[in-house]
């Protein structure tokens, strides 16, 4: 072979090992699609962290595909604001309670049904069974495509005065989310409901439009509530059940492949979130006490649970019946 030919022979199978080769060299996919998460609370809270590391988890799967846009701190607005962006299309992925979604799927009121959970434990094996199957096709109906159910923990009681006794609830306004049942709920301890979203609660309370509200430990901090409702009263009265979820609209463009992903990244960022949350709602009683709040052991227990007696009469037929709830309590 002369020189010239042996050159032309090696410039041509270099330029054709690179023609063979794009596939290796080149993503999959020349421009990523930006999936926008809303989360309420910050980089330090189990809301936003998980998705930190649904992203992680998601990336070394699909190189490249996704581009998790996280707001943080509630700036694309409060859970009903957020669901209603997910339906339209604006907001790709969320965390939300079940009591925000009630509006489109009222049987999922029974994972909120008050003094009727036990523990986590509890509320884990009720979203594993056929509860939790009925309300994941539920709310895919109304476009919100569930990747896990999470436990937000308990929610108390939080006053600007130290109470005990539902009947010190008489004739205190008092900040509900826009759920027939929470309101129901307080109504029956005499108090007078007000619907807030949770980010414009903590004005709320400071300039008197509300005296008092419900939320979980964890976010107690998280919204600095405890500088404006210094007084934690333990009832633990509701189990605030949520869910991760994916807009429907953004879901049903992806190809089964990229779905799986999603799905088991989100399964293992919803079993995180339950994790992260024992510590934190710690953590956050820590923050709370050194800012001025105070935990308050409640009186009357039996008092308390029959006031909830009327919620689960009023709200039995849309749930399921009372076989649901019995076999919810069996559980």
């Amino acid at each position: 072979m002369t020189r010239l030919t042996r050159r032309l022979f090696l410039r041509s199978s270099a330029t054709a090992a690179m023609l063979a080769a794009p596939a290796l060299v080149r993503p999959a996919h020349a421009r990523a699609t930006t999936i926008t998460v809303a989360s309420l609370l910050g980089e330090d809270k189990p809301e936003t962290k998980i998705w930190r590391q649904i992203a992680e988890t998601v990336e070394a799967r699909l190189p490249g595909r996704f581009r998790f846009n996280v707001v943080a701190n509630g700036a694309l607005g409060g859970e009903k604001e957020v669901a209603e962006g997910a339906r339209l299309g604006s907001v790709q992925a969320s965390l939300a309670t079940l009591s925000s979604l009630a509006g489109w799927v009222p049987e999922a009121q029974i994972l909120d049904l008050p003094f009727l959970y036990r523990d986590a434990d509890h509320v884990r094996r009720v979203v594993e069974g056929p509860v939790g199957e009925d309300l994941k096709l539920r709310l895919q109906a109304q476009n919100f495509v569930v990747g896990g159910f999470i436990d937000y923990g308990a929610r108390h009681l939080l006053t600007k005065e130290p109470v005990t006794d539902p009947a010190q609830m008489q004739g205190m306004k008092m900040r509900v989310i826009q759920s027939p049942l929470h309101t129901r709920l307080w109504n029956a301890y005499g108090a007078i409901p007000v619907g807030i979203p949770i980010t414009e609660t903590y004005n709320a309370l400071s300039t008197g439009v509300a005296d008092a509200m419900d939320l979980t430990k964890s976010a107690y901090a998280g919204f600095r509530l405890y500088e404006v409702v210094p007084y934690l009263s333990e009832t633990a009265h509701i189990r605030a059940s949520g869910v991760v979820y994916f807009a429907a609209g953004f879901w049903n463009g992806l190809p089964e492949t990229e779905r799986e992903v999603l799905r088991e990244a989100s399964a293992l960022g919803a079993d995180a979130f339950n994790r992260l949350i024992v510590e934190d709602e710690a953590a956050s009683v820590r923050q709370a006490v050194a800012g001025g709040g105070v935990v308050v052991e409640v009186d009357a227990r039996e008092a308390w649970e029959r006031g909830a007696e009327t919620v689960w009469r009023d709200l039995a037929d849309v749930v399921g019946g009372w076989d649901r709830i019995e076999a919810v309590q069996r559980a």
